[in-house]
């Protein structure tokens, strides 16, 4: 079997491809698609072939599909970046990825999304089959793009896709979890934080469905088990929270993993912040 991983660099592969390395059995091959090939120098140097170039060219892409057998999609853009950027890389790329999959006779399609496709709350934790509702604190054009990517490869024929929507990614010295206090600095202070995943649990969620059999077309939240609030976020990280205030919609970005666990078997390693940190994962 031949993986073709996408996004092998940036933070949720850096967790993801070196635990499919770790797995792999002598039969199985994992091939990345870089476009920088010094960022993938120990990935090659644990086993995975490198193609060089960027996943928008139609003769790089040709021959990364080359031979694979499955895919998982990884690769995204979302903080910094112009909107048709976004789009480009988050939707349009993706669509095209799993056309070329499907010509290649790829037989299986990972697509790594993000619990923000909800929009607003909805009185309870999210569950998969929940339609989206754009709206809520961080609705932009990332999860907008993500949705409309999820939408097109669901809908292509003779692709078996599966969808891991991740929570907010986190952990091994990655600094997302500090960031994005700029991002909820306005929050009232007892909000509870969009929902989080340590790096290793949103790579043991991909692995889960990149192997399962009869996932066909499923989607699965891959979430820790107890959301944060933006008090506790600021106090772990030695910041001045902000004031508390009323707080509009209480669940929205909390999801539920009861699909995934009753599924997959999934359990996170990592089921809170608290126990990360105490293990000196963060």
């Amino acid at each position: 079997m031949l993986t073709l991983v996408t996004g092998a660099t940036g933070q949720v592969g850096r967790g993801f491809v070196p635990r499919l390395l770790a797995q792999a059995r002598p039969d199985e091959q994992v091939r990345v698609i870089v476009r920088d090939e010094s960022r993938a120098a120990a990935l090659a140097d644990r086993g995975a072939e490198v193609v060089v170039g960027d996943l928008r060219d139609t003769d790089v892409l040709g021959k990364a599909l080359a031979g694979a057998d499955a895919v998982v999609n990884i690769a995204a853009s979302f903080r910094g970046v112009p909107d048709e950027e976004m789009r480009a890389v988050n939707r349009d790329a993706a669509l095209e990825l799993g056309r070329a999959a499907v010509a290649s006779g790829v037989r299986r399609f990972v697509q790594a999304s993000t619990i923000l496709v909800y929009g607003t709350g909805r009185g309870r934790p999210h569950i998969e089959d929940d339609p989206t509702v754009p709206g809520g604190p961080l609705w932009m054009t990332y999860p907008e793009s993500k949705v409309e990517a999820e939408r097109g490869l669901l809908a292509l024929d003779g692709l078996d896709v599966r969808v891991g929507r991740l929570a907010f990614v986190y952990g091994e010295g990655d600094p997302h979890l500090a960031n994005a206090t700029r991002q909820i600095a306005d929050w009232p202070a007892t909000k509870r934080v969009f929902q989080l995943v340590h790096v290793a649990d949103a790579a043991q969620g991909l692995l889960r469905l990149l192997h399962a059999p009869g996932a066909d077309g499923r989607i699965y939240n891959v979430a820790d088990d107890a959301p944060v609030t933006v008090l506790e976020v600021h106090r772990l990280l030695g910041l001045e929270p902000p004031a508390d205030g009323p707080d509009p919609d209480p669940w929205y970005g909390i999801a539920s993993t009861d699909r995934i666990r009753r599924e997959l078997g999934y359990r996170p390693y990592f089921p809170t912040l608290w126990s990360a940190r105490d293990a000196g994962a963060l």
